[in-house]
């Protein structure tokens, strides 16, 4: 597997994981977590209306969403070496770009058609994305993309 797509399926399962967490642990441990995710595509009568199926088409979903928002950083990251270099700030600052993007452009864009304003601002939402969808991302894309963590950061001597 070439490196860039390496980066990215890291980064993408890595972050999709983080966010499955903090979902049903936020959310609840519920059905209609991941069926929200499908109805941005089916719609919500179809989605809620689903069971267990539209609850795995949500998952699915999820992580291909993961995978495409990880495939922007890493090949930012090959245009822009400072994300590598600096990928600990980048990918929390992606988080949060990533947060507004979903919030702000793709829900309303989606079957759901939820406002593009105001802007939602929720707390919890922000850190899980800036520290467990970001972060990783970032750490991934550095990883495979760089060859390992820069010296002072979990390098072992020679």
């Amino acid at each position: 597997m070439k490196p860039l797509t390496r980066a990215i399926v890291w980064g993408g399962l890595l972050a999709g994981s983080g966010d499955l967490v903090f979902a049903l642990s936020y959310y609840g441990m519920k059905l209609s977590v991941f069926q929200g995710v499908a109805a941005g595509l089916i719609g919500r009568e179809a989605a809620f209306g689903g069971g267990p199926a539209t609850f795995a088409l949500g998952v699915v979903l999820h992580y291909a969403i993961a995978l495409v928002w990880a495939a922007i950083f890493c090949v930012a990251g090959r245009r822009l070496p400072a994300l590598l270099r600096n990928a600990a700030a980048a990918g929390l600052a992606y988080g949060l770009v990533v947060y507004f993007g979903m919030n702000h452009v793709v829900l309303p864009l989606s079957a759901l058609h939820l406002p593009f304003l105001p802007l939602r601002i929720d707390g919890a939402a922000i850190a899980a994305h800036c520290l467990l969808f970001g972060f990783p991302i970032g750490l991934a894309a550095r990883r495979v993309l760089m060859g390992g963590p820069p010296h002072g950061e979990g390098a072992t001597p020679d």
